[in-house]
Formats: structure tokens, sequence, C-alpha cells
């Protein structure tokens, strides 16, 4: 009786002392859940991206290339990445090529400027990640951004990303900057201003950096999770790159506290859930 009880109290005292870890940690806990249930179908997607980037690289002949490189994925919504594609060839930063990722939807007709390409996936892929990398992949540039078709940039978002990253610092240049996002709902109601510094021990529980704000050097840890994950599912492929990138490749992330990104809480997301949201800010 007294051994039970015993180890009755070393497992609620486990739990009480576990706890508070789990929850710090739940974004790594979940991340880590997701790799051993889906490592497989995510070694097929990578195998899938693969030969679509050797395919679209034979398409485009020469991969484009500049001082940054801006991805914009999109499916089925022409009208509105005109807008986010427009937003991208304002920016102040001339020196840029932007390419449009179609995962099999039907690429729009493109503006005719010699900074825009576009290819169009053989196959809906759903995964944004994926989507992303194959952007990525196919142009040339020292720098990388990110931007979703229902988002949109303020024309001093790349030139305020990359003050920072080839700043003159008192000790090392970051690798990644990301910047503050507005989110509004679409009549225009303001949900919030995404502005939080960088904190590599919050990071661990919660996902505060959006991939659109995101502006990265060029590496070999440059890319998203190919693990399918379901809509509005825990955590997201924006979360899972910051934290490898920081964890596993020791780089240097910075925060710029200026708003330069303009977020669509859209309830008919391809990728994102935001039903819940919207419910609650009535």
């Amino acid at each position: 009786m007294q051994i039970s009880q015993a180890r009755g109290t070393a497992r609620s005292a486990a739990k009480f002392v576990l706890a508070p870890v789990m929850r710090e940690n739940s974004l790594v806990v979940f991340e880590a859940r997701n790799k051993l249930l889906r490592s497989r179908a995510g070694r097929a997607t990578h195998q899938f991206e693969n030969a679509e980037v050797a395919r679209l690289t034979r398409q485009l002949g020469e991969l484009p290339q500049a001082r940054v490189a801006t991805v914009i994925t999109t499916y089925r919504r022409p009208e509105i990445v005109q807008r986010a594609i427009q937003s991208a060839l304002a920016q102040t930063v001339r020196d840029q090529v932007i390419m449009v990722v179609d995962d099999a939807g039907g690429l729009p007709e493109l503006p005719p400027d010699p900074r825009v390409s576009g290819v169009s996936l053989s196959a809906n892929v759903a995964i944004a990640g994926v989507v992303r990398n194959m952007g990525a992949r196919l142009t040339r540039s020292g720098y990388v951004a990110f931007l979703d078709d229902d988002n949109e940039w303020e024309p001093n978002h790349l030139e305020t990303a990359l003050a920072a990253l080839e700043n003159d610092h008192a000790g090392p240049a970051p690798d990644v900057v990301y910047t503050a996002v507005r989110r509004a709902f679409p009549d225009g109601r303001l949900m919030d201003v995404l502005s939080t510094p960088f904190d590599k021990k919050k990071l661990r529980g919660a996902g505060f950096i959006d991939v659109n704000s995101v502006v990265a050097r060029r590496c070999d840890g440059l890319h998203f999770s190919r693990l399918r994950r379901p809509k509005g599912g825990t955590p997201a492929e924006d979360w899972e790159l910051i934290f490898r990138l920081s964890y596993v490749h020791r780089q240097r992330i910075e925060h710029i506290p200026v708003q330069t990104v303009n977020y669509l809480v859209n309830p008919e997301a391809y990728w994102s859930d935001w039903q819940s949201l919207e419910a609650n800010a009535h």
C-alpha cells in the first residue's frame, strides 16, 4: 500500500514538474510528432519538389538573378495575386526578381515587367512550404523574401529589411529579419499589429513570426518543411523554418519594429484557418 501510494505520488510530482515544460515546448513536441507520423509522405513530397525544380529549370532556361528574390505563391486567385505582385514591384529596392509560383491552379497573366517570372506546378501539392521552396530554388539571389497572394507590402519593406541585414553592426549582422505585420479582416477591421521582439526561448512554445514579414540571407538551410499540415494545424511552416534556422543552423534572427506588411485575415484562405478568430472579433 505504501509503495503504491509512493508511486502515485511520484507520478503526480512528475506531471507537476513536466507540465510547464510541455507547455513551454508545445510547438517542439507537436513538430516532433509531425515528423514521426508524416516522415514517409514528406520524403515523397521532397522527391516531387526535386523533380519539379528540374523540370521548371529546363523550362526557364536561365534562372532569374538579382540582389533579392521575392517568392509569391498563389492558387486560383488571379485578381488577388495581382495586388501582391504590384506591391512587390512598388518596392523602393529595384534590384529584385519576383517569382510567382502557381500550385497547379492556372498561372495568371503576369505584368510585362522583366523582373517578373512565373511557373505552374504539374500537380497540386497543397503544401505552402513546398511551393515556396520551389520559388526560392528557381531564383538566384543573395536574399529571399516571401509573399502570399492575398497579402501586400508597404513600399519600404525590402529596403527596411536589407538595411538591417547589410548595415554595419557592432557585432555580427543578422541572417534573418522580420518586420511588423498589420492584420485586418476583409471588411477592414483591424485584428492586431503583430510585432514581437525575437526571443529564442519563447519561440519554443509560440509562433510569433509571419513568413510574409521575413527576409533572409540565402543559405542551405533556407527551405520550408515538406510535411503536409492540416488546415489551421500547429505548428505552421513559418514557425518550423525560423526554429530550425535559429536552433539547428545557429542563425541570428532580428526583429525590426516597423510595420511593412498588410496581412489579410481571409476566412477563405487556402492554407490558413481564420474562422475562429473572425468569430471572436464579432
